[in-house]
């Protein structure tokens, strides 16, 4: 098990220091922002949406390891899927962060997203990792208000 922990921190520590889909995203049609007060993570996610699906999906900003390891992950999981795809696994992912640490993962419904189920057992980092995807299902849902974690 502790190799398997070790793999994770290691994709954890890639997609933080050379995050996919880091950028502004040309001819986004929705943006958000999120911010974490608790942790300083402040980021903006870019949706293009087409047609009921994601055509693309980008981020900026700048926040801790496991905020930007999420935010990195989270877009490259969700560009090209279904709106509707992208907001159940929005609660997968939710689920998953927010439940006891002895529940076991589904890592054939969350695939790469399940190395974050190591959060659970820090509670203030589970804030961290769900930035990018409050930020994200807020864009989708059309609401105007920045999210924040508190």
């Amino acid at each position: 098990m502790s190799e398997l922990r070790e793999l994770y921190q290691e994709i954890i520590l890639d997609h933080n220091k050379n995050p996919r889909n880091f950028g502004v995203l040309e001819g986004a049609t929705c943006s958000r922002e999120g911010y974490n007060p608790l942790c300083g993570d402040h980021l903006h996610i870019h949706l293009r949406l087409a047609e009921g699906r994601i055509e693309g999906i980008s981020f900026e900003g700048s926040g801790c390891a496991i905020s930007k390891a999420s935010a990195s992950l989270m877009t490259a999981t969700l560009k090209g899927k279904e709106v509707a795809d992208a907001e159940r696994l929005f609660e997968d992912f939710h689920s998953m962060v927010m439940a006891d640490v002895a529940e076991p993962v589904d890592d054939a419904k969350l695939g790469k997203m399940a190395i974050f189920a190591g959060v659970r057992e820090f509670p203030m980092r589970v804030k961290c990792a769900t930035l990018a995807w409050h930020a994200m299902k807020s864009a989708i849902s059309g609401d105007q208000a920045p999210v924040s974690t508190e």
